[in-house]
């Protein structure tokens, strides 16, 4: 790591200069415990392979990481599964909404890539048909990935988007009825609650993408077990799908790959080097956070470090 770079002041620039935008974005509405949420948290933490971190704002504060949990889920049952997981969901970007039901019926119950919603959901039901109790287990994987044991779901989250899950309702319906899903469908969407609801700080999401940043070593937990191919390949989806139908904007502005949730987190990677974490609860019209996506444009461009 070349520490020439001073990353504590770039971060703190960049930080101060988007304090001053006027369009901030829309917060997540459509699950009610979301919008509870104040709009103003930002928070940002920079993790460096050689062990360096570097933080601002709100980056020690806990929030719903939503589908940035879809990562892990897919580490775990692509460990299990090995290249048989692509049988059924895909590797595609999907170029529509991460809960367009028309995609789905269109490609006759086989989800485009793991990260929108009926492809996480279809990894969900794998999880439950492999792990014995499921829930524990994922839990167990990320606080292993941190070596944070405080980490928990948001229950409260959990129940919120259960209430208003319709639209997934119908994903795992739709799935179930193309053969798709093979637990029960209320089991399935029980834990992909669970797991969305995850709750973390931007320095824990840190410490748990190191290890999908490395690509020269591999990672083992109680059976799951990580190759180096497999870390590229699950960077390889994150660069091309990991921001729905912004995949492409992000991955030709940032030029990291990555992953972002609804609760407003992100967290980019730049291989061998780093894994940076944004939360800033503010949405852009793709679902993607307003400020997140503009922060970490601002710090490849100022560090010029991506990964082209």
């Amino acid at each position: 790591m070349n520490q020439a770079i001073d990353y504590q002041s770039i971060i703190n620039e960049i930080y101060r200069d988007l304090m001053f935008e006027e369009d901030f974005g829309q917060i997540a509405t459509y699950i009610p415990e979301l919008a509870k949420v104040s709009p103003n948290k930002f928070g940002v933490h920079l993790y460096t392979h050689d062990g360096f971190n570097y933080s601002i704002g709100d980056a020690r504060e806990k929030f719903s990481i939503q589908s940035i949990s879809k990562v892990f889920s897919l580490s775990i049952a692509l460990s299990l599964l090995g290249p048989a997981l692509w049988k059924r969901v895909g590797v595609e970007p999907s170029g529509t909404a991460f809960n367009s039901i028309v995609q789905l019926e269109y490609e006759r119950g086989i989800p485009r890539n793991p990260f929108i919603n009926p492809g996480a959901i279809v990894v969900a039901d794998l999880l439950v048909t492999y792990l014995k109790d499921t829930k524990k287990e994922f839990l167990e994987y990320i606080r292993a990935l941190t070596g944070v044991d405080t980490i928990d779901y948001d229950k409260d989250v959990a129940k919120s988007e259960q209430r208003s899950g319709y639209k997934n309702s119908a994903h795992v319906n739709m799935l179930k009825s193309f053969g798709n899903i093979k637990n029960d469908v209320e089991e399935v969407l029980d834990f992909y609650y669970h797991q969305c609801s995850l709750s973390m700080t931007c320095e824990e999401l840190g410490k748990a993408f190191h290890k999908f940043s490395d690509t020269n070593s591999v990672f083992s937990y109680n059976g799951i077990h990580l190759s180096q191919s497999q870390v590229k390949r699950i960077n390889a989806i994150m660069l091309m799908c990991g921001f729905y139908d912004e995949s492409g904007e992000f991955a030709f502005k940032v030029g990291l790959p990555g992953k972002s949730g609804v609760g407003g987190g992100i967290v980019a990677i730049l291989p061998n080097k780093y894994t940076i974490s944004v939360w800033s609860p503010r949405l852009n019209n793709k679902g993607n956070s307003y400020m997140g996506v503009r922060f970490l444009k601002q710090f490849t461009t100022r560090t010029n470090q991506s990964i082209f």
